[in-house]
């Protein structure tokens, strides 16, 4: 299955929401992969294997179930996630893109991919319509999790 959306970050049009900078969005994606317990409660753990300036393996713990990944950075513009391939548990990859079509307005597009055939059954399409909305409901939260940090200040003191 391969699905794909965009979340608006700064609407110029509402006054009620607070722009984020570039900077901001770019610091809240890369602490959703290094912190990931802030963004997603129901995980357990999050062991950060492997660390070089790119990229970090982790491995994460829900429960009995043990996930091991890749998140490669792309400073300032987006971050790669890869699930390889392991026991019950298909290769899968996430792309979050920062994008600005014009100075200021931000957006982020998701993109998901399972690497599955693009066939799919009729049974497969109702399971993956479930999880299409399971995914946009995430990343709206990111979003929102991300805007309520920023709010917080987490994201005025220059990175680490």
């Amino acid at each position: 299955m391969k699905f794909a959306h965009l979340i608006e970050i700064n609407d110029p049009l509402n006054p009620l929401i607070e722009p984020l900078t570039r900077n901001q969005l770019w610091r809240g994606l890369m602490l959703r992969a290094e912190e990931p317990k802030t963004f997603v409660p129901w995980l357990d753990a999050c062991v950060i294997l492997e660390r070089s300036a790119a990229s970090i393996e982790r491995e994460l713990r829900y429960g009995d179930l043990l996930i091991r990944d890749q998140v490669t950075f792309l400073p300032q513009l987006g971050v790669h996630y890869h699930v390889p391939r392991q026991k019950d548990i298909p290769a899968s990859d996430l792309n979050m893109t920062i994008e600005e079509p014009q100075p200021g307005l931000l957006f982020v597009r998701f993109e998901y991919d399972d690497n599955s055939a693009d066939a799919e059954s009729t049974a497969e399409a109702f399971y993956n319509e479930f999880r299409r909305s399971a995914y946009q409901e995430s990343d709206i939260d990111t979003v929102r999790m991300i805007r309520q940090l920023a709010a917080n200040g987490k994201f005025d003191t220059p990175a680490a």
